[in-house]
């Protein structure tokens, strides 16, 4: 008997403003460069692309690109980002 495995998607079990915050926060915290995109990303399509591209003001192929692994984004795509998603980057 096999046993079949799928991959895990942190973005079916980000629900609340208050995971998507703890989500980022930890990432944020120890991640690397590669991890914050991805982790981004997870909250982008946690929130629905299509709703992001139109809060940007960028396409969803470019939001797809933007976090696709290896990609070296703009910091001002993720700024836009980021505050499209409600989760600013900060200081604290």
């Amino acid at each position: 008997m096999t046993v079949e495995t799928i991959p895990f998607d942190p973005a079916k079990y980000l629900d609340s403003e208050e995971t998507i915050r703890e989500y980022i926060k930890y990432v944020m915290t120890d991640g690397t460069t590669e991890e914050i995109l991805q982790a981004l990303g997870d909250v982008a399509r946690a929130r629905g692309m299509a709703q992001i591209a139109k809060d940007t003001g960028l396409s969803r192929e470019s939001l797809y690109k933007t976090f696709a692994e290896g990609s070296k984004p703009r910091f001002d795509t993720i700024l836009r980002v980021s505050r499209a998603l409600g989760v600013p980057l900060t200081v604290m």
